[in-house]
Parts: C-alpha cells; sequence; structure tokens
C-alpha cells in the first residue's frame, strides 16, 4: 500500500504551527514533527473505539517501538496542517500505523510510519493483539 494513497480507514486531524513550534532556523522543529504524529495516533484510538481506556479494560496497552519518519518540506508559523493516520499492517502482537502530515492543498510535508507493541497492562510484556482492534487492519498475508 502506498503511504500516500487516499484510504476510507484513514483519521485526520486539522492543527496549525504555532510559534512555540519553530525552532532557531525559522520553521518547525523537528521533533514537533514527532509529537503531530502522536497526535494523530492519538485521534485514530478515540475515533476508532480505542481509547485508552478502553485498551485497559481488554487488560492491553500499546506502546511505541519503531518511528520512521522522512521530513519532505519545510513548515512555518501559521500554516494549516492535516496528520493524517491509517492502519497499515498488523502481525501477531503488533501493528502498523502509516502517518502523513500535509498542507491544506495536500503536499506532503513529512511521511513516515509508527510500529507499534500490544502489551499486558500488567506485566508488561507482548501479548496477542485483542480481536476487535486487530479487526482495524488489513488481513496479514
Amino acid at each position: 500500500m502506498d503511504i500516500n494513497e487516499p484510504v476510507d480507514d484513514a483519521v485526520v486531524v486539522d492543527t496549525v504551527v504555532r510559534c512555540t513550534e519553530i525552532d532557531v532556523n525559522g520553521h518547525v522543529n523537528n521533533a514537533k514533527f514527532v509529537e503531530y504524529l502522536e497526535w494523530g495516533r492519538e485521534e485514530w484510538y478515540e475515533r476508532n473505539g480505542f481509547d485508552y481506556a478502553r485498551l485497559e479494560e481488554l487488560g492491553v496497552i500499546t506502546v511505541v517501538v519503531n518511528i520512521s519518519l522522512d521530513y519532505r518540506q519545510a513548515c512555518h508559523q501559521g500554516e494549516r496542517l492535516r496528520i493524517v493516520t491509517t492502519p497499515r499492517s498488523r502481525g501477531r502482537r503488533s501493528f502498523v500505523l502509516a502517518q502523513r502530515i500535509e498542507r491544506g492543498d495536500g503536499t506532503v510535508v513529512a511521511d513516515g510510519a509508527a510500529t507499534l507493541v500490544t502489551v499486558d497492562a500488567e506485566t508488561r510484556r507482548a501479548v496477542t493483539l485483542p480481536e476487535a482492534f486487530a479487526e482495524l487492519f488489513p488481513t496479514p498475508d
């Protein structure tokens, strides 16, 4: 699946670049992009009915084990951005969310993916994805 393809199960979060997100070089600091992706993932969970409380009810939490992020273009104060999050794939215990940040005109300014693992909320050991959660992802090959 091409990360830039529009898909029906994408969750979009809109934001505006604020002055506190700008670094000494006059553009959005690279660490802020990682934070934007976190906002997108949290919204993805909530819109799909799996906020933190629901995951805890299932006895699991999810943790990020890898983030891949390619910076394509600089962003500046006042720009309107969209954070797009899409389920890409899943394994037995892990899953990948494809993410991109784009301007209002659709220009991609950053794209990447986050790999997360489902762990038992008490033991903190990796466990199988809950069935209802796994259904949010394409079926593995």
